[in-house]
């Protein structure tokens, strides 16, 4: 599960993500971006977009080295209403996998976009940021999320 859902995204991450798993707007996806990061989360979390994540004094996206975003379409997201313990689960169906060379990383974010053909960095909406401390030395990085998924609503 994430370390912190972003105060922009609260009570709306399941609607968004939601949005991605069916479709609707047809160009919205998920991104998935390696940070580096010694801002409190505290600071991190008042961020209303990825343009003020990457804003930060000592926060940075970490773009080189085999280190890129992750894009993830309707068919990357499950959303599934729980009924029966009343509350919304997301998971993202695959692990995700790096091959970096250099460059640590400390965190990864997980952005809505509702436009993929024209989002910028200024319109990605943060919903997650979850720990994820690596110091690449070459060998594959798999980002495994939790059985349960990446994010409860309840």
């Amino acid at each position: 599960m994430a370390d912190f859902v972003f105060n922009i995204a609260k009570g709306r991450a399941a609607e968004l993500m939601n949005n991605v798993d069916v479709g609707s707007p047809a160009n919205s996806r998920l991104i998935l971006i390696p940070f580096s990061s010694t801002d409190t989360d505290d600071a991190v979390g008042d961020c209303d977009t990825v343009a003020a994540v990457e804003a930060l004094s000592s926060t940075a996206e970490v773009s080189a080295n085999g280190w890129n975003r992750k894009t993830l379409a309707a068919a990357d997201v499950t959303v599934t209403i729980d009924d029966t313990n009343n509350r919304v689960d997301v998971d993202i169906i695959n692990d995700q996998n790096w091959t970096p060379t250099a460059t640590a990383v400390t965190d990864l974010l997980l952005a809505y976009d509702n436009d993929n053909t024209a989002g910028t960095d200024a319109n990605l909406i943060p919903l997650l940021w979850f720990d994820f401390a690596i110091t690449p030395d070459g060998s594959q990085v798999v980002a495994q999320f939790n059985a349960a998924g990446v994010f409860r609503a309840s």
